[in-house]
């Protein structure tokens, strides 16, 4: 009897083994290849807390190698400014950028990057999540067959790089300035030449004199271009980029073929690293400008403040003037400009007293 008891449970137990073994074998494993808008080692953007290597390598620790990612830098695979292109025609599966770069196809996707005068990391993101905003990103790039997340926030940006000073209005008429975006459209505005460069070109063209003046991000990335070897005139304020989202953009054909699960943890990596990328710029950035100072003769300054409040009122008039044209743009602008009004309210309530009152900033 011990015996056959004995032999009907190895015998359950083997054939829960053929179910079971099999099952673990067959489980799916995915390879995509993804690219990046940025130069290879860039701090921030390619490399180190919340970066595309960080994303990639992120993915495949938490999918236990279910989904292996192949990242290429920019100019690797494709150029920098072809990262859209390349996932809508499938020719890769991911790309990280900004979503500014492509504003050339649908304008509203300025907004999806930063708004100049607009809210910082706090309320973009809020808007984002909580305010309807990413809602908007994804029905924008359904016609495309795209999606797109937060993976990364600069926070304030740095206005840039010129070789002489700034002392007026005046010295930005015929200026030739690198700065995308909705910034570049303000400073159209008042006179400036702009141009448009991958980050891996703009050493090289402020170097010769192709331009007289750049904007990147902030002093750690800047310092890792060399841009202060090609000028010392470093100015603050950051009116055009307070708050500048790294995109992660997908192909959705080849996210709706993972399991729930691979895409669950898709968005959650996406999402640390919206938080990880900002915290490591804000730890990093105060150091980084030490030192540009205080070893490579850097001058750090803020643009004048006639600048800053004609800059604020042209502002005005470009982003009205791109929702009065572009219906799908009147529907993000006025998104964002109704969350930015209620979160203003709570933000000069909190944040802004607390830097004014308590440490006198």
């Amino acid at each position: 009897m011990k015996r056959r008891k004995f032999l009907k449970t190895a015998a359950i137990g083997a054939a829960v083994g053929t179910v079971a073994a099999p099952a673990v074998l067959r489980a799916e494993t995915f390879k995509w290849r993804m690219t990046t808008s940025f130069p290879p080692g860039l701090p921030f953007y390619q490399s180190g807390p919340g970066s595309a290597e960080w994303i990639v390598k992120s993915i495949e620790e938490a999918t236990a190698g279910r989904l292996k990612i192949k990242l290429f830098a920019a100019g690797e695979l494709i150029p920098w400014n072809g990262g859209f292109d390349a996932v809508t025609s499938d020719t890769v599966e991911m790309n990280s950028a900004v979503a500014y770069y492509w504003s050339g196809k649908v304008p509203a996707l300025q907004y999806f990057g930063t708004v100049p005068f607009g809210m910082t990391f706090q309320g973009q993101n809020a808007w984002y999540y909580h305010g309807g905003g990413l809602e908007l990103w994804n029905e924008i790039y359904s016609d495309f067959g795209v999606m797109g997340m937060p993976a990364g926030n600069s926070g304030v940006q740095m206005t840039g790089w010129f070789k002489k000073p700034v002392n007026s209005l005046a010295d930005f008429k015929g200026l030739k300035m690198r700065i995308p975006g909705l910034g570049g459209k303000i400073y159209k505005e008042i006179g400036v030449n702009v141009k448009l460069l991958g980050g891996g070109e703009i050493f090289p063209a402020l170097e010769r004199g192709v331009i007289d003046a750049a904007e990147w991000v902030g002093p750690v990335q800047d310092r890792r271009l060399g841009l202060h070897k090609a000028a010392k005139n470093y100015y603050s304020t950051g009116w055009h980029e307070p708050s500048t989202t790294t995109e992660l953009l997908i192909s959705k054909k080849a996210y709706d073929k993972l399991p729930k699960d691979i895409q669950a943890i898709i968005r959650q990596v996406a999402a640390a690293a919206n938080i990880i990328a900002h915290t490591s710029a804000e730890a990093l950035n105060g150091d980084a400008l030490a030192d540009l100072i205080q070893n490579h003769g850097v001058r750090v300054s803020q643009l004048p403040k006639d600048v800053i409040d004609e800059l604020r009122k042209k502002t005005v008039v470009v982003l009205e003037a791109g929702a009065a044209a572009d219906p799908v743009t009147r529907k993000v602008h006025d998104s964002f400009m109704a969350f930015k009004n209620k979160h203003d309210y709570w933000a000069n309530s909190s944040e802004r007293q607390f830097a004014i009152r308590v440490r006198g900033g």
